[in-house]
């Protein structure tokens, strides 16, 4: 037997292939967008990929489990709860999926949502893993409110963590201390407040460390779970859904993608249309084409990308190089955006600038400028750095833009400069002139005493 954990640093994501030696098959738990690492695999094994299990129909990314399906005839394997439009193999409460000695068994775990399940693997009659899916994460477990879209979302998030109560110490907490805990997210997801930097732990250490799994009432519980959660990026609702269908195949929507081998017109491009550039904040501010939003090459570009663009809007996509374009063609591909890129191209220049903050005037008259915090509202509470702010977070920027005053220059912050460039690429493009917009950017940590959080 061998078990293989895949990371996407950048959504923080974990995946699993478990390999039977013995009869060389291979089933993957929660895979990527990408499916080829586990075609990789399967063939340095020998192996074939026999079964695809998806532990809950997936907000943060999408999955490859319908391509692979379709490539390898590998059945796919989720709770009947996921309401999957493929053709999908029931795994639910006390289902069993059997590889030569190993037995994979289903164990319903509501409360992220309502079809998720963890996955217990049982070799030579012993509990060995448990894929925990979005249910238990190595300290914390998994929100309840990603993908409501209407109703009354409080009472649906307070329904779920009641379910995520009765799931952990009724169901999870029963596993013996040594059961290896592999879940399929680590520390930056939103999928969770509190997450460790660690990618496996045990049920002991769970046990005696995950503040989830404490002794508390399940009012003290839900109150707990529900308060100061990550914000949803728009992209998520999208995301389930399209998982319940099942993604195009990877590498043939991507080349799909319109690539243009440079920008010298812009007058050929749809003036309503969002242009995402992707280069070095230095860079877009020396210039840059209109309509454009600096949301830069870097860890969180997914997130962000998701969150700033609407599922149902296309955009353009801009980069310094071929080599990064297509780098984050596939990067946007992740989370089933690769269809919204209308056209994709590299760009060096552009007509826009953005003036560079004077950070010495800046420091000693902060009052002759209008200064706007767009970090999240549970990092202002416990950190607000300027007494004078506007707060608004990021993703909630463009339909508040109107809020600004525009009576002064406008001084964008966040905690490290990754957001603070997109809020004032943002807002400059809103206003339209109307006032000089700056980036704080990274010197806000002259002023935050505080460690940031990009």
């Amino acid at each position: 037997m061998k078990v293989q954990q895949f990371e996407d640093k950048f959504l923080a994501h974990y995946s699993y292939a478990i390999l039977s030696e013995c009869e060389s098959k291979v089933a993957l738990i929660d895979p990527g967008r990408n499916p080829e690492q586990y075609y990789e695999f399967a063939k340095q094994h020998g192996a074939k990929i026999i079964a695809v299990i998806e532990t809950h129909s997936h907000a943060d990314f999408v999955s490859s489990h319908l391509e692979i399906a379709q490539t390898t005839g590998a059945a796919i394997y989720g709770s009947a709860k996921i309401g999957a439009a493929y053709n999908l193999t029931p795994f639910d409460d006390g289902q069993e999926l059997i590889l030569g000695k190993i037995v994979l068994k289903a164990i319903n775990t509501p409360g992220h949502s309502d079809d998720s399940i963890s996955v217990l693997l049982i070799h030579d009659s012993q509990p060995k893993y448990l894929f925990s899916g979005d249910t238990l994460f190595i300290g914390d477990c998994g929100r309840p409110d990603l993908r409501e879209s209407g109703g009354n979302m409080d009472a649906q998030r307070e329904k779920l963590a009641a379910k995520m109560y009765h799931s952990l110490r009724e169901k999870l907490m029963t596993l013996p201390d040594d059961v290896i805990l592999y879940p399929a997210h680590g520390s930056g997801t939103l999928c969770g407040k509190a997450l460790s930097d660690a990618n496996s732990s045990t049920m002991g250490e769970q046990k005696a460390q995950n503040w989830s799994l404490q002794p508390m009432s399940e009012q003290a519980f839900v109150r707990e779970l529900t308060t100061d959660q990550p914000f949803i990026p728009a992209y998520f609702p999208f995301d389930v859904e399209l998982n319940k269908k099942g993604a195009l195949p990877f590498q043939d929507s991507v080349s799909k993608v319109k690539r243009l081998s440079s920008m010298s017109d812009q007058s050929s491009l749809d003036q309503h249309i969002w242009i995402v550039d992707s280069r070095p904040q230095k860079d877009f501010k020396q210039g840059h084409l209109a309509k454009s939003i600096n949301i830069m090459d870097g860890t969180k570009f997914e997130t962000w990308l998701g969150s700033m663009i609407d599922p149902n809007d296309q955009f353009y996509l801009v980069a310094a190089d071929t080599v990064t374009l297509e780098k984050l063609i596939a990067r946007a591909a992740s989370i089933g955006y690769e269809t919204n890129i209308k056209e994709a191209f590299v760009a060096d220049d552009g007509p826009e600038t953005m003036p560079v903050l004077d950070i010495n005037d800046f420091s000693e008259h902060q009052q002759n400028y209008t200064i706007v915090d767009i970090r999240n509202p549970t990092e202002v509470e416990s950190n607000k750095i300027f007494a004078d702010s506007i707060t608004i977070p990021l993703a909630e920027l463009e339909d508040r833009v109107g809020e600004i005053p525009l009576d002064k220059p406008i001084a964008v912050h966040c905690a490290g400069g990754y957001r603070s460039a997109i809020g004032s690429s943002l807002i400059a493009s809103l206003i339209g002139g109307a006032k000089l917009v700056y980036d704080i950017s990274e010197h806000i940590k002259e002023f935050d005493k505080q460690p940031a959080e990009h």
